[in-house]
């Protein structure tokens, strides 16, 4: 199909001659391929099919954070398929990519976000004018965690009410992924005036600018800052748990009723699992029934951020911690008097300082709080 459409736009604009044919190349090896790719720990890899693979690696290319992507077969049963071979449906393979990226700069969640905002997500048949089952929509995950988050990101796109029809791209479990032709890695660079036409042609873009028009895309949080007392990247995966390291530092999220501070009754303060800077007090704390430790103010306000959070397709207010710019929950005007509001935290982003040890730890000026309450 793409193809056909590329010596058609160019025929049609007297450019047939520039229209060379496209030789499948043969199958490059995944050991081969991944030689070439950089072998760096600190990168992290996620494996998604969203159509045509020129358009998926050009967009992904673009995307801050991200330091390769490869085009390629994944899915089927067939080893080493050919790009004929998938086109005709012989493999049950898709057209995907692999995407290498620095989690560093951009999260898993928010590689996600880039990908549902460049397909057609109820498209059970393929994708704009590309069709067939090779070309429909999957994001295959790799651990655990990929998945709970590729499934929390589906629903909040469902329940966003973006779309009029369900959502329909799978999330199935990754197995193999065999890099595709030469010929196709890099292609729009590679053949750009081809890439444009066939692009132009597709209905893609028309279709992410009808349905998203000017929004832009969650960007990474900022970190450190002016005045900021946070430790370096190697300290802080020394210092902290991997929980408490994806919680603080890549916007993560701890399971609710399973977590150390949901049903805490004890009299203290809370303060950040990083920096130490006091947050919250017990005093403030109540049972919100959702699992997560709920409060009704700051115990320092100053210590305290507050941004707009754009992920998972729906507007909400983040709560950060001022020095250490750890992220802690969110706040929500749901909560009970005086405020309304619910402090939603995560247990992993903080620790309890029970009052008994305020002042062997250096938080004296909070004792009286409990004295006063006797």
């Amino acid at each position: 199909m793409r193809k056909v459409m590329i010596i058609a736009a160019m025929a049609a604009l007297g450019l047939l001659s520039l229209a060379l044919v496209l030789s499948s190349g043969g199958a490059v090896d995944k050991e081969g391929a991944g030689s070439a790719m950089k072998e760096q720990q600190e990168l992290e890899t996620a494996t998604l099919a969203g159509g045509c693979f020129w358009c998926v690696e050009s967009d992904f290319e673009k995307t801050d954070g991200v330091v390769e992507v490869i085009s390629g077969y994944s899915g089927g049963n067939e080893e080493n398929p050919t790009y004929e071979a998938v086109s005709a449906g012989r493999t049950g393979h898709v057209e995907a990519v692999q995407v290498r990226y620095d989690p560093q700069k951009i999260s898993y969640r928010q590689i996600l976000d880039v990908f549902w905002r460049h397909v057609d997500p109820t498209d059970p048949g393929g994708q704009f004018v590309d069709r067939g089952p090779h070309y429909r929509t999957v994001i295959f995950y790799h651990d655990d965690e990929q998945k709970r988050l590729a499934e929390e990101s589906k629903r909040a796109l469902e329940n966003s009410g973006r779309f009029k029809g369900p959502i329909v791209t799978e999330i199935t479990k990754f197995l193999k992924f065999y890099p595709a032709e030469d010929y196709h890695q890099d292609y729009y660079k590679a053949n750009s005036l081809r890439y444009k036409f066939y692009r132009l042609g597709s209905g893609r873009d028309q279709f992410i600018k009808e349905t998203w028009g000017g929004e832009k895309k969650p960007a990474p949080s900022s970190s450190g800052g002016a005045g900021s007392m946070k430790p370096s990247d190697e300290e802080l995966k020394a210092r902290l748990t991997p929980l408490q390291y994806k919680v603080t530092q890549h916007e993560g999220t701890e399971s609710p009723f399973n977590n150390e501070y949901w049903d805490t009754k004890k009299e203290g303060i809370y303060v950040d699992i990083v920096s130490g800077e006091p947050l919250f007090s017990s005093l403030d704390k109540y049972d919100s029934g959702t699992g997560w430790p709920s409060f009704t103010r700051p115990l320092v306000p100053e210590n305290v951020v507050e941004r707009q959070d754009r992920s998972l397709f729906m507007v909400r207010t983040e709560v950060r911690s001022k020095h250490a710019d750890s992220h802690l929950g969110h706040v929500f005007p749901d909560g009970p008097p005086p405020t309304g509001l619910r402090y939603c935290m995560n247990s992993a982003a903080m620790r309890f300082i029970p009052k008994e040890n305020l002042e062997k730890e250096g938080y004296a000026e909070f004792l009286a709080l409990f004295s006063d309450k006797r």
